[in-house]
């Protein structure tokens, strides 16, 4: 095992974890209303579903 600048080790450590960070920002903010809607709207059916499939007590 040879040396290892740290300073480069950060660097690469650092630009890792952006890169994480800005693909879950890519996932969140980067669609459209029109998709934005279209999953809420399909969340909200699943919802209904599950709830209307519950037993009574």
């Amino acid at each position: 095992m040879g040396v290892v600048n740290l300073r480069l080790a950060r660097k690469a450590k650092r630009r890792a974890t952006e890169e994480t960070t800005a693909a879950a920002n890519r996932a969140a903010f980067g669609r459209t209303k029109g998709e934005k809607l279209a999953d809420r709207a399909e969340r909200e059916r699943a919802e209904r579903a599950l709830d209307g499939a519950k037993l009574g007590d």
